[in-house]
């Protein structure tokens, strides 16, 4: 059964710093591009950023030079360094899996993070 399990969110102020993290069970995580996406409410669920089973990582035009996607193989996790938050990233956080072969994706419930003052 494939698990991708996020946590690290929450509450930060602007300017703030965050840590999102995603294991993952039940796949063969080297096989796999990572990716994190958000979702505000009312909107439509975005790539964040995105990180290919080589190591290749592609990020959305409103979060590069501040957000950080990493891998670690060894852990079957993908993690996100979320810093120089501000109130417009507040959303949720999900996690996606896809499989470079097949293209088969797996998401994450979600994590929420919120920026506030």
């Amino acid at each position: 059964q494939v698990q991708l399990v996020e946590s690290g969110g929450g509450l930060v102020q602007p300017g703030g710093s965050l840590r999102l993290s995603c294991t993952t069970s039940g796949i063969v995580f080297l096989r796999y591009h990572m990716g994190w996406y958000r979702q505000a409410p009312g909107k439509q669920r975005d790539l964040v950023a995105r990180i290919t089973s080589r190591g290749t990582t592609n990020y959305a035009d409103s979060v590069k030079g501040r957000f950080t996607i990493s891998r670690d193989n060894a852990k079957n996790t993908v993690y996100l360094q979320m810093n120089s938050l501000d109130l417009e990233d507040t959303a949720v956080y999900y996690c996606n899996a896809q499989n470079s072969f097949t293209m088969t994706q797996n998401w994450g419930q979600g994590t929420q993070v919120t920026v506030s003052s």
